[in-house]
């Protein structure tokens, strides 16, 4: 008889996060970056020093924070920032660029948007951890890249869990458990066309309520977040693979290329094969994930 250790993954959907780019700056005195505009989320770590950030908020109105060392902030997608060094005593920081489905949801929920970008950990522990996640990546970027992805989600990890903020009352981790059991319906059944009306019944709740919670806990409805979930996976295939169109919209949970092409340029602004082309061309929208919601 042989011992046996088994179990499943706990969390039903896990996150999907693409790195891009990461950095380490020892800034002169004054030295300033920007006015600029990225294609995808970037978060600045300060280590040492102090500086500052001038970022565009949602009604386009420039606002300015002053950082320090142990803090941090996160640059959105199209927005238009400028950061400063201090002149007394210039800052030194490490960042990481990157992007994924319903990332700005995720942010969202730890408090962070662009109308605040500023990273204040409630965890010291959890932030040193990320500290050190983010020096191990840019000091061993030559390793093998599913190493790296590793330490890019072991980062992304310790980064969520220093910003968690204890929820206030008991009915509203029950409005969460609902929303977090949805949302995992969504991802992992949009690609087999499931409908909202499944669900919400396998929440156990009426459509109309679900919505209603879905407002309530993450700004928008059911529907956006599975539109969101096929478009951001239809775009990526387009992009990398050379798969026909019609198979792509299968991919993506829709059985008929007309509806899929008729969805995916409502969404995106232009047709497959066009974003195909562009994509092979190098001349696609930078904002590839287009925000949802306000």
């Amino acid at each position: 008889m042989a011992d046996l250790v088994s179990s499943v993954f706990k969390g039903g959907g896990f996150i999907d996060i693409t790195p891009y780019q990461y950095g380490r700056e020892v800034c002169g005195p004054g030295y300033a970056f920007g006015p600029a505009r990225r294609s995808h989320y970037l978060f600045h770590y300060v280590i040492l020093g102090k500086g500052r950030l001038n970022y565009t908020r949602r009604d386009a109105k420039v606002s300015c924070i002053e950082l320090g060392a142990g803090e941090g902030f996160m640059i959105f997608p199209e927005q238009v920032n400028t950061y400063q060094a201090d002149w007394s005593l210039p800052w030194q920081y490490i960042w990481i660029e990157f992007d994924g489905p319903r990332m700005r949801e995720r942010l969202e929920a730890l408090g962070l948007s662009e109308d605040n970008p500023r990273y204040r950990p409630t965890s010291q522990e959890q932030r040193d951890r990320m500290m050190q996640e983010m020096l191990y990546i840019v000091d061993h970027g030559d390793e093998s890249p599913l190493s790296v992805m590793g330490h890019v989600c072991l980062f992304f990890d310790s980064f969520m869990r220093s910003m968690e903020r204890p929820t206030a009352s008991g009915e509203e981790r029950l409005e969460d458990r609902y929303v977090r059991e949805a949302i995992r319906l969504i991802e992992e059944g949009y690609q087999d066309g499931i409908t909202i009306e499944e669900v919400a019944a396998g929440v156990g709740l009426s459509r109309s309520y679900l919505g209603s919670l879905f407002k309530k806990v993450v700004g928008r409805s059911p529907q956006q977040l599975l539109m969101e979930c096929r478009m951001s996976q239809a775009a990526e295939l387009l992009k990398l693979t050379s798969l026909p169109i019609a198979q792509v919209g299968r991919a993506v949970g829709y059985a008929n290329q007309l509806h899929f092409s008729r969805a995916f340029k409502s969404y995106h602004g232009m047709s497959p094969r066009e974003w195909r082309r562009r994509g092979l061309a190098g001349t696609l929208p930078e904002r590839e994930i287009p925000i949802m919601f306000q």
